[in-house]
């Protein structure tokens, strides 16, 4: 916790009343939007997708799979390759990635082209995840990075709560094909959108570009790092199987419901971490973590009371929202001038928690 505290600066606690570019800020927001969306739609059209593929629905969980493993495999080598590259094309050039991917998935029968495209795919978003944190601090006087960060991250609820539901109702009306292609409409319109509306933010000179293990040595970046880990592996240890909790209280036809207020809380939460960031961290981070073990204690203590499923759905979201900009704003004023290659390692820190929470609880 300290470390997190340690990461604001001296000035985080004084007031400002210099105004947020709030249409840049918008811009990367739905660039998160996109991100996760496009991560996690193919969860919600996997029955579509096994039947008009005529393979299996494991087969079809591959697809997430492969975009995870792109994600891991290439965000740092590929924070490394263009650090010193003006971010705005980047940034772009990760929504075409998108696009283009997204269209593969639209036109092709090929199980192998589709695998291939997700890849593509998770690599586009781990460039991304690595540059908007950065991108949102350098637009923004340093008072005011977590705010601006968390305005960026709403895209993550976001898409949780209203674009997979959306994207699942819209399959089972025009097809799952369609719903990729609206996505990648989405994506192309986001390019000129980007262009008009980010400023330009110079990368960083190549004799400027820092070492992977020199980064890790500044004070308390370590200590950010586990944190996030943990918060994430329990926090997907759970997500992951919230079924089983639901039928022990006698509410799997609720499942949706609760989900989408677990998405609500969640939008609640980061909301409130967006005002309250860069004065209160500690406290948001402590209070996050409380709120999160609260909920799992009452589901395990009471698991067949349907009132306390609600309540501690809700409390989870509260807890959980704000988690992704806490961790951003810490690392980011960490890493210092090496930012996104410290968010970089924030990429594939959240896909291995992901991973092992799936893995940890089939095993439990």
């Amino acid at each position: 916790m300290n470390a997190v505290e340690d990461a604001l600066p001296r000035a985080a606690g004084e007031s400002t009343r210099e105004r947020l570019p709030m249409l840049g800020l918008l811009a990367l927001a739905c660039a998160t939007f996109i991100t996760v969306l496009t991560e996690c739609i193919a969860a919600g059209l996997l029955p579509s997708i096994s039947r008009d593929l005529d393979i299996s629905a494991s087969l079809v969980g591959q697809l997430t799979t492969i975009y995870a493993l792109g994600s891991l495999l290439t965000a740092i080598p590929m924070v490394k390759l263009t650090s010193h590259l003006p971010r705005r094309p980047l940034l772009m050039a990760s929504m075409l990635g998108f696009a283009l991917a997204n269209s593969v998935m639209v036109w092709s029968d090929s199980y192998a082209l589709m695998l291939a495209a997700r890849f593509v795919d998770g690599v586009a978003a781990g460039l991304l995840w690595a540059l908007v944190a950065g991108y949102a601090s350098r637009m923004v006087a340093p008072q005011q990075q977590g705010r601006a960060i968390s305005i960026v991250m709403v895209g993550i609820p976001l898409a949780m709560t209203i674009g997979i539901p959306a994207g699942t109702w819209l399959a089972q009306h025009i097809g799952w094909r369609w719903v990729f292609g609206l996505m990648s409409l989405l994506s192309l319109a986001l390019v000129p959108g980007a262009r008009l509306m980010l400023p330009r933010v110079p990368g960083i000179p190549q004799q400027q570009s820092g070492r992977l293990r020199d980064m890790l040595k500044r004070p308390g970046l370590l200590a950010v790092y586990a944190v996030m880990l943990l918060a994430v592996l329990a926090q997907n240890t759970l997500y992951t199987y919230i079924a089983p909790f639901t039928a022990l209280s006698g509410s799997q036809a609720a499942l949706d419901r609760l989900l989408l207020l677990f998405g609500a809380t969640s939008v609640v939460s980061m909301v409130l971490t967006g005002a309250l960031i860069d004065r209160w961290m500690r406290a948001l981070v402590a209070a996050g973590m409380a709120l999160f073990l609260l909920a799992v204690v009452a589901m395990a203590l009471l698991p067949r009371s349907q009132a306390m499923l609600v309540a501690a759905v809700a409390l989870w979201g509260l807890g959980f929202g704000g988690v992704s900009a806490l961790m951003q704003t810490a690392v980011a004023r960490r890493a210092g001038e090496q930012i996104d290659l410290g968010q970089s390692l924030v990429v594939v820190g959240w896909n291995l928690a992901i991973a092992g929470g799936g893995h940890w609880a089939a095993r439990c």
